[in-house]
C-alpha cells in the first residue's frame, strides 16, 4: 500500500490550504516532477536545472531498488510460514506477513537538504514512502524546506524537516532499530567527509546513494594528493579518469564499511557531466567483507603509451572440500617498463576492481523508465544512458580512440573497424558511459597495438614527423603477433546506438557546469 501522497488532499472548505499563507511575489516558483519550489529571488545559484538528470535518476533508482527490497522482505516473512513447524508460529507469520502487506514501507534521510527539492519529489513521486527526513545544518534551508512543504501541500510527518550536523544525524541512528532505509548524499564537493556515518546509518540490504561533484580531484586533474588525502586512492588521468575516478569512490565506500562488518555491492556507478552518482547496497556479513581484497586493486598505466594493468590485492582459493581461502595476489601483471612501448608506470589507486553495475537491476531500471516516461523530464537521456551501461563489459578500465591513435600519431581508426577487428580476434568490446568513442575490452594491451599497427600499415604514418624517444616508434617498430581482420563483425555497433538512443550529454547551454555556493559556511546549493 502506498503511503506516498501522490496527490494533495483536498482541504476542508472552511479552512485555506497553508500554501495560501505564502506571500509568492517574494519567491520564483520552479517546477520539476511533480514538486514545485519557491525560490527567493535574486538568488539565481540556488537552482541549476542541469541537475534535474541527477534527480530523475534517483527516483527511477530508489523506486526499482524499492520493489526489490520490499519483495526481499516478503519473501523472508512467507519463507517462515512455509518452515512453521507448528500451527501457532504459523499463525504469527501469517499475522506478521498481512501486517506488512498493510504497511510496507521504508524511510529516506537526504542529509543535505537544501531548498527540499529532492525530498519532496521523492515524497511526491516514490510510492510505498513511509517518511523522508529533509536535514541541513543551515537553519534558512530548513526554513525553505518548511515552506516547500506547505507550498506542496504536503505534511511534515511525510518530509520531515530537521536542522542538525549531517553526522551527527546519521551517527544517531547507529545502534536502534530505526536505520534509513535509504540515505542521499549529495554534497557540494567531496562525500568523503559523510560517508562514515552513511554506511552505518543505512539499513540491512538499504540503499546509500552518493554524489561527488570534485571531479578536479577524483579525475587526477589537480592534486592528486588530495585526492589521497579523502579517498585514501591514488587518481590516474591519462586513459580512463572517470571510471577511476568512481572506483575510487567505490573502495572508499568499501574500506569505511568494512569496520563495521558490512560491505557494499553496487547497483550502478555512474559519470554524469561534471559529477559522478553511485547506488550501492550495504548487508552485514563477515564473510561479505573477507572478499573485499579480492574485489580492490592497483591499477598501472603506462606513462608514454596508456597501456594499463590491473593488480587485484588478494585472491580467493576454492579447497578441496569447498571452502574459500583467501590469500595475497600475485604479480606485478607489467614489467619494470612497459612492454609496447619501454616507459615506466604509474601506479593509481587502490580502487574497486569488482563490476560497477549489477545489470539486472540496470535491466529492471530501464524497463521501469521506458513504462513511466512521462514522470521524467529527462527520459530521453536516461534511456540512452542506461542502455550503455547495460551494454558495458565487466572488465576494468577503458581504452579511448583519441588516446590511441594520438599515441602512434595515425589518422583516426572508424571505431567499428577496431571493434570489429577486436571481436575478429576471439575477445569481447563495448563502449563505457563514461564517454564518447571508449573501449571497454577484455583483449590485453599488445593485442589493440597489433590492431593499430595493421591499421597503419594501410594508412602510413609520416615518421619524420615523430620525435625518437616517442612511445609511437616504439610501438611501431613492432610487427603484428597476430592476423588482423577488420572485416565488419555484426556486434561492431551496440544495439543502443543502431537504434539511435541520445547516449552521451549534449550540453545544455553556456557555462551549464556546477554553480557557485549559495550562501552559508557550509550550504550544498550547487545541486538545488
Amino acid at each position: 500500500m502506498a503511503t506516498t501522497k501522490e496527490t494533495p488532499s483536498t482541504p476542508p472548505t472552511t479552512a485555506a490550504p497553508a500554501s495560501s499563507e505564502i506571500d509568492i511575489s517574494k519567491y520564483t516558483p520552479v517546477t520539476e516532477g511533480k514538486a514545485t519550489i519557491l525560490f527567493p529571488k535574486g538568488n539565481e545559484v540556488f537552482y541549476n536545472p542541469v541537475q534535474e538528470f541527477n534527480r530523475d535518476m534517483s527516483i527511477a533508482a530508489i523506486r526499482t531498488w524499492s520493489e526489490i527490497f520490499l519483495g526481499e522482505k516478503r519473501a523472508r516473512i512467507e519463507k517462515k510460514i512455509q518452515n512453521a513447524k507448528d500451527e501457532k508460529k504459523k499463525e504469527e507469520a501469517e499475522k506478521h506477513l498481512k501486517n506488512y502487506i498493510d504497511t510496507q514501507s521504508f524511510t529516506i534521510l537526504e542529509a543535505l537538504a537544501a531548498s527540499g527539492l529532492r525530498s519532496i519529489r521523492y515524497a511526491k513521486e516514490i510510492p510505498h514512502l513511509k517518511q523522508v527526513v529533509a536535514n541541513d545544518l543551515e537553519a534558512d534551508a530548513v526554513e525553505s524546506i518548511k515552506r516547500n512543504i506547505k507550498y506542496n501541500e504536503l505534511t511534515e510527518e511525510l518530509v520531515r524537516p530537521n536542522q542538525g550536523d549531517a553526522m551527527q544525524v546519521m551517527y544517531s541512528a547507529i545502534g536502534n532499530a530505526q536505520k534509513y532505509d535509504v540515505v542521499d548524499l549529495d554534497p557540494y564537493g567531496a562525500a568523503a567527509p559523510f560517508i562514515d556515518g552513511a554506511v552505518q546509518a543505512v539499513s540491512e540490504g538499504g540503499l546509500l546513494c552518493v554524489t561527488c561533484t570534485d571531479l578536479a580531484i577524483l579525475t587526477g586533474s589537480m592534486h592528486p594528493e588530495t585526492c589521497f588525502g579523502k579517498y585514501n586512492g591514488m587518481p590516474l588521468k591519462g586513459m580512463f579518469p572517470h571510471e577511476m575516478a568512481l572506483r575510487l569512490v567505490l573502495n572508499t565506500l568499501q574500506t569505511s564499511a568494512g569496520r563495521y562488518k558490512r560491505h557494499i555491492v553496487p547497483l550502478m556507478s555512474c559519470s554524469i557531466d561534471f559529477y559522478l552518482r553511485v547506488f550501492v547496497r550495504v548487508y552485514t556479513s563477515p564473510q561479505g567483507v573477507k572478499k573485499a581484497a579480492s574485489k580492490t586493486a592497483i591499477m598501472y598505466e603506462c606513462s608514454g603509451c596508456h597501456s594499463y594493468a590491473v593488480q587485484p590485492l588478494g585472491k580467493i582459493q576454492i579447497k578441496d572440500n569447498g571452502n574459500e581461502r583467501h590469500v595475497p595476489g600475485t604479480g606485478p601483471p607489467v614489467d619494470e617498463h612497459c612492454r609496447n612501448c619501454g616507459n615506466t608506470h604509474h601506479v593509481g589507486g587502490p580502487a574497486w576492481g569488482a563490476p560497477l553495475h549489477d545489470k539486472e537491476f540496470v535491466n529492471k531500471m530501464l524497463e521501469h523508465v521506458k513504462e513511466n516516461e512521462s514522470n521524467y523530464g529527462t527520459h530521453t537521456r536516461m534511456k540512452g544512458m542506461l542502455s550503455v551501461i547495460s551494454e558495458e563489459l565487466d572488465t576494468p578500465l577503458y581504452w579511448t580512440l583519441q588516446r590511441l591513435c594520438g599515441t602512434i600519431h595515425c589518422t583516426s581508426i572508424p571505431l567499428q573497424d577496431l571493434n570489429s577487428a577486436i571481436l575478429n580476434a576471439g575477445y569481447k568490446v563495448s563502449g563505457s558511459h563514461c564517454g564518447p568513442a571508449t573501449i571497454k575490452t577484455d583483449a590485453p594491451s599488445h593485442i589493440l597495438w597489433d590492431i593499430l599497427r595493421a591499421f597503419v600499415k594501410k594508412h602510413p604514418v609520416t615518421m619524420a614527423n615523430i620525435a625518437e624517444n616517442s612511445p609511437a616508434r616504439a610501438i611501431l617498430a613492432k610487427e603484428p603477433s597476430i592476423e588482423v581482420n577488420f572485416k565488419r563483425h555484426p556486434d561492431a555497433v551496440p544495439k543502443s546506438q543502431s537504434i539511435k538512443l541520445v547516449r552521451y550529454q549534449i550540453n545544455p547551454t553556456a557555462n551549464w557546469g556546477p554553480k557557485a555556493r549559495a550562501g552559508g559556511k557550509k550550504r550544498k546549493a550547487e545541486q538545488e
